[in-house]
């Protein structure tokens, strides 16, 4: 059984957009109300697991008379997609799966996520969609700097420049100095890349003689790590292009999920038509309002190989009223669950500190928080780089008033004692893919002590 196919009434108001981005309300929860049926009836007959999850939550598909009563059923998250490695949370014959991607498995098993030929082409379209959204037209040619592979990034990526018409350039990531050649060389329009990977290439186009706001580029289309405003003012002001936000994960489908508007830049636009958000309560799994500040949570609409029911992304963000487009907006993540830091006893994330460093004008979006315990207590390090133009005009005593000036923020917003050290260029570890933001070294200095 395929999932229901939206009916729509045309309008012609904004040209290129498809029916669904400018449908009414009531028409797009029309939509999401026949495919969430579908979806929870295919999850159910097709995968154990649903059918053992909902009897003893005690709920059936058939249950599901209006939008609001998916929060009658029950969560999951990674722990159930580790649990079913390989292959047993899938929905559909193993035969019928074109592809199957997974994660690093750095933290135990890989997630593993399959595809029919028809997931296949959804996503295409969606990811087609959101370049679209940003900016992007057939003819532009797009350098995608996402890791392909097992990675959701860069096969995604590519699938959806294809489908609007873009000419692709399927760079991969790594090889810095070569992915600066060839854009200097091809003249991409658009680059599709992790935010903190496009500082790395700003830096080399720098180190090479060249003006990065020279460079062909015009649109940025970034994502696979939280990243903030701060980092986008300086992306756009050393780049002179437009950085735009695409969401995704690859257990909901990959990049693409969601995508930021050139026209506003206020939030990626979440493609209701095909993911059901909501936003939980991270303690206690309680629905929350449009815009409160909770977890975020997804449920597949039209997928056959892997439906996700409620699938906790353990990213924190708040749903949005539409603008651009007829969908709601998720603002920008502001961390996750598993990656917040308690440094005695006060909640931090990676993403409240880069906002700060941006305070201090001679400071880099190049960091690392080194977190140590001494004795019975945790100790937090911010290690941050200063700019190539300020380090070598800087004495002892300025670079002890950068790292004054910056530890009284942390103090002031956030509430945490922090060392701070202001560190010469190119000194911090770069990736070619997401940044390693945070050192955590507290079971090592207990072992130690």
């Amino acid at each position: 059984m395929r999932p229901p196919r939206f009916r729509y009434t045309v309008r012609m108001s904004i040209p290129q957009l498809e029916p669904i981005e400018t449908a009414s309300r009531d028409e797009l929860r029309a939509l999401q109300l026949r495919r969430l049926r579908w979806s929870l009836e295919h999850a159910y007959e097709h995968v154990a697991h649903y059918r053992r999850s909902f009897d003893a939550a005690g709920v059936h598909p058939a249950d599901l008379r209006d939008l609001a009563d998916l929060a009658r059923f029950p969560l999951m998250g990674k722990a159930e997609l580790r649990e079913h490695y390989p292959f047993g949370l899938f929905a559909v014959p193993r035969e019928q799966v074109v592809r199957i991607h997974a994660s690093s498995g750095t933290t135990g098993k890989p997630t593993v996520v399959g595809y029919t030929a028809r997931d296949i082409d959804t996503w295409a379209g969606l990811v087609a969609r959101s370049i679209r959204a940003a900016g992007g037209r057939p003819g532009d040619t797009v350098h995608v700097s996402y890791g392909y592979g097992l990675f959701t990034g860069g096969l995604g990526a590519h699938y959806g420049a294809e489908r609007l018409g873009c000419t692709v350039i399927p760079m991969s990531g790594g090889q810095t100095e070569r992915q600066v050649q060839l854009i200097a060389d091809f003249k991409p329009r658009i680059i599709m890349v992790t935010p903190s990977y496009m500082l790395v290439l700003i830096e080399e186009m720098v180190r090479q003689g060249m003006d990065p706001r020279s460079s062909s580029l015009r649109i940025g289309i970034f994502g696979a790590e939280p990243w903030t405003n701060s980092m986008r003012e300086e992306i756009e002001s050393a780049a002179g292009i437009d950085a735009l936000d695409i969401y995704g994960l690859s257990e909901v489908m990959g990049p693409g999920v969601a995508c930021e508007c050139v026209e506003s830049k206020d939030g990626p636009v979440i493609w209701e038509d095909h993911f059901y958000p909501e936003i939980i309560d991270p303690a206690t799994g309680r629905v929350l309002e449009d815009g409160q500040s909770g977890e975020l949570v997804f449920t597949s609409l039209s997928k056959e190989a892997l439906p996700v029911i409620r699938y906790r992304t353990r990213d924190l963000t708040r749903l949005l009223p539409p603008t651009s487009r007829a969908m709601r907006r998720m603002d920008k993540i502001t961390g996750r669950t598993d990656d917040m830091l308690i440094i005695r006893g006060v909640n931090l994330f990676p993403t409240q500190v880069e906002e700060l460093i941006q305070r201090v004008p001679q400071l880099t979006m190049q960091y690392q928080l080194l977190v140590t315990r001494e004795g019975h207590l945790d100790a937090l390090e911010v290690k941050v780089e200063v700019r190539a133009d300020a380090w070598p005009q800087l004495s002892k005593p300025a670079l002890g008033d950068l790292a004054k000036a910056l530890r009284h923020h942390i103090k002031s917003y956030i509430g945490v004692s922090a060392t701070v050290t202001p560190v010469g260029p190119n000194t911090i570890e770069r990736g070619v893919g997401k940044a390693r933001r945070v050192i955590d070294r507290r079971e090592e200095s207990a072992s130690a002590n």
